[in-house]
């Protein structure tokens, strides 16, 4: 493993969708998810994360260290097994100690991404612990108010064999036709770096991390999601593990405004995006996009 991080961060992360459907509510018929008080756009940290974790596995495919914990079609337990296996003193099944499940879990770190990035709660099955990770996204929102709109399109063909004789069958999109989200989160070197519980997340996997925002959409793109990229990612970089300044300060200095003249936004060129003031002493401003 690289070396460990040594610096705070946090950043700020804006995107946008056209003609898509970002972050679907189960609860409401897979539309939009939305503030109900405001009209406001929300997408959960969990979506922006599973999209870091289908980035990571993308780009380091079976390499060592960099397994992903969270996979679709992997159960959980499956991992606490391959951890008990491969840690000495171990045995799958059987209750392990206080000692066993620190090194079980110090397993899980050194060999999960996600679970280094991210932290886990890996109490079920066979025990490996509890990780909080140095990584932490908050829910995103949308700048302006978004409009839920509901599509109907159409099929040429059926999916039953006695619908047949019928011409076409009826479907529903769930889209917003545009709207800029704004994300904002922290990385702490000192979860990562602590000496009984850091999960040991190094300069490589920030790297990668920071990569990862990037190119969040590049490689996710469907039909129901639309057109999204990754439009600003602007990082706050401390010189020190405890930070040099509140991160709501930090936050409150990257401004985005809808142009004069706008109306409703259909495209990123309707905002305009400003640093307001200079970083603080002992943080550094880096603009990734």
């Amino acid at each position: 493993m690289s070396t460990p991080i040594k610096n705070r961060y946090e950043f700020v992360l804006l995107y946008d969708v056209e003609n898509g459907n970002p972050n679907g509510d189960p609860d409401a018929g897979n539309m939009p998810r939305i503030d109900p008080e405001t009209g406001y756009g929300i997408v959960t940290d969990v979506c922006l994360k599973r999209k870091v974790r289908n980035y990571a596995e993308l780009v380091k495919g079976d390499a060592k260290f960099y397994s992903i914990y969270v996979k679709e079609g992997t159960p959980l337990n499956q991992n606490h097994v391959e951890a008990y296996e491969a840690v000495k003193g171990l045995e799958p099944g059987k209750k392990a100690d206080a000692a066993g499940v620190g090194k079980a879990r110090e397993w899980m770190c050194a060999n999960f991404f996600d679970v280094r990035t991210f932290g886990a709660v890996m109490s079920t099955g066979d025990n490996c612990g509890q990780v909080r990770g140095p990584i932490q996204i908050n829910f995103s929102r949308s700048i302006d108010p978004i409009v839920q709109q509901e599509v109907t399109i159409t099929r040429q063909t059926v999916t039953r064999i006695d619908e047949a004789e019928k011409e076409r069958t009826m479907g529903r999109k769930h889209i917003v036709p545009y709207a800029l989200y704004r994300a904002e989160g922290y990385v702490s070197a000192k979860l990562a770096n602590d000496k009984t519980k850091g999960t040991g997340f190094s300069e490589d996997d920030l790297t990668l991390f920071w990569d990862a925002l990037v190119n969040l959409f590049e490689h996710d793109h469907s039909a129901a999601r639309g057109k999204m990229a990754t439009r600003k990612l602007f990082i706050f970089k401390h010189d020190s593990d405890l930070g040099n300044a509140p991160s709501h300060k930090l936050f409150e200095m990257i401004q985005v405004e809808k142009n004069d003249g706008v109306g409703v936004p259909r495209k990123f060129g309707d905002y305009s995006v400003k640093v307001d003031g200079t970083a603080p002493t002992g943080v550094e401003l880096i603009e990734k996009l």
